[in-house]
């Protein structure tokens, strides 16, 4: 909890925006492929009240258990390795006993993790 993140910078096209919202009004899910695109959806709209807005800006959110996603409901992403700041982010998505449990079976089946390996959908 007392990690600070790096700042990353991110740029929300217009027409990026727009399909969220779209999306969101019409009650389908947002997918988010890749951990950096989670933090920087979540930190446009916690900069911005909750509302997700085009435009550029940085992104120093620590999403972990606890946070309260507004923009995205799931995520595509790597197996991300143990005590990293990346499982931390899949753990406040899916839970923390989710994730223990998919890991488990990803170790048993012999899946490959962090970069180059393989993925999994959240949602």
């Amino acid at each position: 909890s007392s990690h600070r993140m790096e700042a990353e910078r991110y740029d929300i096209p217009a027409s990026t925006a727009e399909a969220i919202a779209k999306a969101k009004r019409e009650g389908r899910p947002v997918v988010a492929v890749g951990t950096t695109t989670v933090r920087a959806l979540e930190g446009a709209a916690a900069a911005h009240g909750g509302r997700l807005v085009a435009g550029g800006g940085e992104s120093d959110l620590f999403l972990r258990t606890g946070f309260s996603f507004r923009v995205v409901d799931a995520l595509i992403t790597n197996l991300h390795l143990p005590g990293s700041t990346l499982i931390a982010l899949v753990m406040a998505l899916a839970g923390r006993d989710l994730v223990g449990r998919a890991y488990a079976a990803a170790v048993r089946d012999g899946y490959r993790f962090y970069s180059y390996g393989d993925a999994m959908l959240i949602r």
